[in-house]
């Protein structure tokens, strides 16, 4: 459960930055307002929106990499947060073992090229000490 709060509220955060990058200007663009370019008539002022947008980036910043370290030790310690989560897999360590059934009258049964015939050519040839190369 806090895994998944802490997933959402990190994609919200992500979201948010996203925006607020988009949002912003860069630098170039406190030449054009010095010439009048009308930024002055703004909420914020002419510096103002830049200051307070760039200090809500920063906090957001902070919040997404705090969120990304809780959200990491989390996915490395999966039983302190009191069950499983949705996202994070688990170990299947359950094998299936034939049935008792189905193995009691079956004899090995040997299938020409299966895993244990010999490479083609050398059909079941014994090698001796006069077949070695020198």
């Amino acid at each position: 459960m806090l895994y998944n709060i802490l997933l959402i509220v990190q994609i919200l955060v992500a979201l948010g930055i996203i925006g607020l990058v988009l949002i912003q200007h860069g630098k170039g663009a406190d030449a054009g307002a010095a010439f009048g370019g009308g930024a002055s008539g703004t909420v914020f002022g002419s510096k103002g929106s830049g200051n307070f947008l760039t200090r809500l980036t920063a906090v957001l910043a902070a919040l997404f990499f705090a969120n990304s370290l809780m959200l990491a030790w989390l996915v490395a310690h999966p039983d302190n947060i009191g069950g499983e989560t949705s996202i994070v897999p688990t170990s299947v360590t359950e094998t299936v073992a034939p049935k008792k059934s189905d193995a009691v009258n079956q004899a090995p049964v040997d299938i020409p090229g299966g895993a244990n015939a010999a490479p083609s050519g050398t059909a079941d040839k014994k090698s001796s000490p006069s077949d070695i190369p020198n």
